[in-house]
């Protein structure tokens, strides 16, 4: 892969280990519903949800406390894979497609993947998943239905996200992309050349994921 281009490559070849060695130089993976390739994409600039300045606004940390949701890890990797996949509205294209979500399946396998899952009567109603490599996490997309009582629930378990990620000791919350949505949480960008200064030092570091557990 060049370093400074897009790239596009043979879906094929969308495995666990070109996953894993994209990330660990700053690419990620895209699929195009109207395109049979796979995109690969690394940004400048970059943005990441920086650990020690990670804001909670008042009225989400009330919710948090009320622990009106159940949260868990990777036990149902795929329907929060599924449930991403969606559209948001009518016109809106996804860019998770099957061979995204076989490609991640087979990385959460691996202890490579993870999502984290809120819970509402036994019901998946948000959640987000990403990729992890030693101190470094990648997140990959988030959802919430709504409908089904799950308003902020994707928000909630990024709070939980970042409280884990704080007490294993990670250093980096790639995001990819600033978003309005995220925002409010404290997201920068910073330049490429940044970005994978603060990955090289997050991925030389010896952190596992570990048993993932609530950090009130």
């Amino acid at each position: 892969m060049h370093e400074n281009a897009n790239k596009e490559i043979d879906p094929n070849e969308l495995s666990p280990e070109l996953l894993l060695w994209g990330y660990q130089r700053g690419w990620f993976p895209m699929a195009d519903p109207d395109d049979p390739a796979i995109h690969w994409y690394n940004p400048d600039p970059r943005a990441i949800l920086p650990l020690d300045d990670f804001h909670i606004p008042k009225s989400l940390l009330r919710e948090v406390n009320k622990g009106r949701f159940e949260i868990t890890c990777d036990r149902d990797f795929v329907g929060v894979m599924r449930a991403c996949s969606k559209p948001r509205t009518d016109d809106d294209l996804t860019w998770i497609d099957q061979r995204m979500i076989d490609a991640y399946v087979a990385l959460n396998k691996l202890n490579k993947a993870h999502s984290i899952e809120a819970w509402l009567d036994g019901k998946l109603v948000g959640g987000l998943y990403g990729v992890q490599i030693a101190g470094a996490f990648f997140g990959e997309s988030m959802f919430s239905f709504p409908a089904l009582g799950g308003a902020n629930s994707s928000k909630i378990c990024l709070v939980h996200l970042v409280a884990w990620m704080r007490f294993r000791g990670m250093l980096l919350l790639d995001t990819q992309f600033w978003t309005e949505h995220l925002d409010r949480f404290g997201c920068i960008e910073i330049s490429r050349d940044e970005y994978l200064a603060m990955l090289d030092h997050a991925i030389s570091e010896d952190i596992q994921w570990g048993k993932f557990e609530l950090i009130s």
